[in-house]
């Protein structure tokens, strides 16, 4: 999404994107309500779906808003745009470079810069420290140098209270491999001396820079925080006095405890170092309650080693000279009684060879230790068949009752999971080409088919996981392809009532389009044929033409003239079955259309009356229509044809007369 020119929280008005981590991106935007320039940090789309970085990204403003230090970027505002889901962060713009920019333009710094923005980001960790935050995320790319020189500690998005549990997620942790401690490394707990690890990476990376571990791999970098010790500072750059060679080096103890206990302390160090570079007061706490002081030793030409040794009279202040002598004569004893083992072939004890192959690096190194031998990490590599963390392979390989000599070192290979791929964009494409693909990254694929009007068959019209996101093998990956335009089986609807043939149809996904003719044959309002015959596959949506069968109907009249001589004198014998009286008779009147009767109606006739309408009701059809009547004692005379094609809608005329 282009957020150039777009207004945020109807204030942020965003102007350029200034910076792009690894879960936010960050804009220069102006707040338009007092008018001043600030940073704006927005969640990447990937994330927004994901309850966990939402919670990390909150977890920045809510930490940082609590710190106040001249040394902290200073956060505004934090908010969520629901319209455009974007969770974002107002903070204040600095303007400056990161220290990551400044030493990867000038290379090594000057010990006594490097001391003084030191001294600075430690004053931002003890600021939160003091609030009970950990900020475990310490680097040069978020340590802001502004243009006055002073460092400003940025990117609390990782942050989390002391007070709550803060023990990364089982197989994840959180930082940059480079410059997070051992214990983070390890998945562990983190506390405050975390940061202060983290700052003795940063400080040895200004004062020589290169940071104290790198390999190809981001396990490989990790095991080495945990394992090896790097090369102190003095012996890279020679420029470095003592004093501050100790103080990074202290910072970057593997055990806490040996560590800085507060940033406070550190501080007070690189104060006296400022005074007194090559000073002797750098104290590193033994976990066993002793301590021991980096001591300096010196040359043959009278200048310092850059190389500081722990020496035995530190260690013990007070040990006196014979018991020393008795040491040294013990050493020499011990010595000498292992070389000659050695050399003579001695018998030296054998234990059994574990297996370490699909363990991890911390279970394999618990074998290794209670049995005497040693572990070495020979390399690390991708694999899809062994989980990430855990071990491939083994030298020697391991044999079942096979015994080695203790202190043997076993080399291992470590996986770094399967080789991730960046997943290519597959819509469009047709579904055969994306199984091959697929296939050929490893990769399982699951098809949904569907109708879509737009997209052709056989084409993938959308994909559940996006393109360019890391994928694995193994990772199943959704995608929707195309059956084109759906089709449908014409039902068939000739001989069904109008109304009935067209839900039919439209319960088909057709269309119906009704034109009318007349035939006798056929029930009025029968459908008579249809375009397209029952069982054909069209597409939905198809119009299907209907031929319908309609009738005229007419309504038509009898007028009945009878003879009223006879009907005065009203003394026509009454027949026993009539209903009526002197005055009236019970007739039956038949309308036939064709030579099939339609009509057969009993009417009374009132015998008063010489002309007499009578309504039959519908006739149908076209053609001869013959009208008859009879009833007691009375016929019709001059019985008439009408033939209704020719019709006018008037009265039909007939004449009668009684029997006497």
């Amino acid at each position: 999404m282009n957020l150039i020119g777009k207004i945020i929280g109807n204030r942020y008005e965003v102007l350029e994107e200034v910076g792009n981590g690894g879960m936010a991106k960050v804009y220069k935007a102006k707040d338009r309500v007092l008018n001043r320039y600030v940073a704006v940090k927005i969640l990447k789309d990937e994330f927004t779906t994901d309850s966990d970085f939402i919670k990390r990204f909150n977890t920045e403003a809510q930490s940082a808003a609590s710190l106040s230090d001249a040394n902290i970027v200073s956060i505004y505002d934090v908010g969520h745009e629901e319209v455009t889901n974007l969770y974002y962060i107002v903070m204040e713009l600095v303007k400056g470079k990161t220290l990551k920019e400044i030493i990867n333009k000038e290379g090594p710094l000057s010990w006594k810069w490097s001391v003084n923005i030191a001294m600075q980001i430690a004053s931002a960790l003890s600021e939160a420290h003091k609030n009970g935050i950990v900020h475990r995320d310490i680097k040069p790319h978020n340590i802001i140098i502004t243009e006055d020189g002073v460092a400003k500690v940025a990117d609390f998005g990782i942050a989390k209270a002391v007070s709550n549990s803060t023990i990364t997620a089982f197989g994840t942790t959180i930082g940059s491999v480079h410059y997070f401690s051992p214990e983070q490394a390890k998945g562990g707990i983190t506390d405050a001396k975390s940061d202060i690890y983290s700052l003795g990476v940063v400080m040895y990376e200004m004062l020589t820079g290169k940071v104290p571990f790198d390999a190809d791999t981001a396990v490989s970098v990790a095991l080495k925080h945990m394992q090896e010790d790097p090369v102190e500072p003095m012996e890279i750059n020679s420029e470095i006095p003592q004093a501050v060679n100790d103080i990074v080096m202290k910072a970057m103890q593997k055990d806490p405890l040996e560590r800085y206990q507060t940033a406070e302390e550190m501080i007070a160090d690189l104060s006296k170092a400022l005074k007194d570079p090559d000073g002797d007061f750098v104290v590193i706490e033994n976990a066993d309650g002793g301590y021991t002081r980096v001591m300096k030793a010196i040359k043959d030409d009278g200048r310092k080693s850059t190389k500081s040794k722990k020496g035995f009279f530190d260690k013990h202040p007070k040990a006196k000279v014979p018991t020393i002598i008795f040491g040294l004569a013990a050493l020499f004893i011990i010595v000498f009684l292992i070389t000659k083992i050695i050399l003579d072939g001695g018998i030296v004890s054998k234990v059994a060879l574990p297996n370490l192959v699909g363990k991890t690096y911390e279970e394999a190194q618990n074998d290794t230790n209670s049995e005497g031998l040693a572990l070495k990490v020979s390399d690390s590599i991708a694999s899809s068949d062994v989980e990430e963390g855990k071990i491939i392979s083994q030298d020697p390989q391991y044999s079942d009752g096979e015994k080695v000599k203790k202190g043997t070192t076993i080399s291992v290979v470590l996986s770094t999971g399967p080789e991730t791929t960046e997943l290519p964009d597959f819509t469009g494409k047709s579904i055969e080409d994306v199984r091959n693909t697929a296939t050929k990254m490893g990769i399982k694929l699951e098809e949904q088919n569907e109708n879509d009007s737009k997209v052709e068959e056989g084409k993938v019209i959308s994909q559940e996981t996006k393109a360019g996101t890391m994928v694995k093998s193994g990772d199943t990956v959704k995608v929707h392809v195309s059956l084109g335009t759906a089709k449908t089986t014409v039902p068939t609807v000739v001989g069904m009532n109008e109304g009935t043939a067209k839900a039919t149809l439209s319960n088909a996904k057709l269309k119906a389009n009704v034109t009318y003719e007349e035939n006798d044959d056929k029930t009025n309002g029968e459908v008579i044929s249809q375009s397209v015959e029952q069982g054909q596959e069209v597409t939905e949506g198809t119009t299907i033409n209907l031929v319908v069968n309609k009738i005229e109907t007419k309504e038509s009249k009898v007028t009945l003239n009878l003879d009223l001589t006879v009907a005065k004198a009203a003394q026509v014998k009454k027949d026993e079955n009539s209903t009526g009286n002197d005055t009236s008779r019970d007739v039956t009147i038949k309308v036939v259309v064709n030579g099939k009767e339609q009509i057969s109606k009993r009417v009374s006739i009132d015998l008063t009356k010489q002309n007499q309408e009578i309504t039959l009701g519908e006739i149908k059809g076209s053609g001869t229509v013959t009208i008859t009547a009879s009833g007691d004692n009375m016929s019709i005379e001059n019985q008439n044809s009408v033939n209704l094609d020719e019709y006018n809608g008037n009265s039909i005329i007939m004449s009668g007369t009684l029997n006497k």
